[in-house]
């Protein structure tokens, strides 16, 4: 597991969580990351929704660090950002284990109790 210099602030976190709440947001940065670099308006082509409810999805996204957008011409590229990705996975990883470390209390707790007849 890779450790960052610099975790994710509560307010990082929030911002991360609350992006990833919305599918339409989980699945833009599903097809960024997956390689398939889009501009605004191509990502907007495949919604069912206007061009400026896309562009606040991926402004959404943009603040919470998990895509990032480059002026290419006349176009916005929007690419994903696996580090942004990462330090989520980390959280969420630490988390398991703090979860994963009660169990094995518990388990400690009920094989260390003597049993009473």
């Amino acid at each position: 597991m890779v450790v960052y210099a610099h975790p994710l602030t509560d307010a990082q976190i929030d911002r991360v969580f609350h992006a990833l709440a919305d599918t339409t947001r989980r699945d833009i940065v599903a097809r960024v990351l997956a390689g398939e670099q889009a501009s605004v308006s191509a990502l907007a082509a495949r919604y069912q929704m206007s061009f400026a409810a896309v562009q606040k999805h991926v402004a959404v996204l943009e603040g919470a660090g998990l895509v990032t957008k480059h002026a290419q011409g006349r176009e916005k590229i929007v690419r994903g950002n696996p580090e942004q990705i990462a330090r989520a996975r980390d959280l969420l990883a630490r988390l398991e284990a703090l979860w994963k470390a009660r169990f094995s209390q518990i388990d400690t707790l009920f094989t260390d109790t003597p049993t009473q007849e």
